[in-house]
């Protein structure tokens, strides 16, 4: 069973040092200020290993709110109808669907983002990311900065 992750708002002078240079050696390799991982990192003053680390696990914040837009990545077993009812979660929540991406399925599983437009949300991000992390089938699912 997936444990869905769980969202704080932090300032970033309450966070070890390590998070704030992650943040950094990331938005490097997003502007093209980097070419690589190694360079980001280097350029960041961070080792490669801290970098893989935590990556997944940090994002400004006003990338994750700009706009109220929201990319959601999902990793999906490859079942009928399993996008659907995902979809179905977003409408019940009150977000507007803007764009789906959909890798095609490899050994079973498929890759999905989905950004979405959650001014007018029913629910919590959080709990719209619960629920979405509860459908049978679903194996991942997160939020990337948007």
């Amino acid at each position: 069973m997936n444990k869905a992750p769980k969202y704080y708002i932090v300032e970033a002078a309450a966070l070890p040092e390590v998070y704030g240079k992650v943040a950094e050696a990331k938005r490097l390799l997003e502007t093209g200020e980097a070419a690589t991982v190694g360079e980001a990192t280097r350029t960041a003053g961070l080792s490669r290993s801290a970098f893989y680390k935590y990556r997944d696990s940090i994002a400004p914040f006003q990338n994750l709110m700009a706009g109220r837009i929201i990319t959601f990545q999902l990793i999906l077993l490859d079942r009928a109808g399993l996008l659907s009812a995902i979809l179905s979660v977003f409408a019940q929540c009150g977000a507007n669907i803007l764009t789906i991406n959909q890798s095609i399925p490899t050994s079973g599983a498929a890759m999905v983002a989905i950004s979405a437009e959650t001014t007018d949300l029913l629910c919590p991000v959080e709990e719209l990311l619960k629920q979405i992390s509860r459908q049978d089938g679903v194996v991942r699912a997160g939020i990337v900065a948007g």
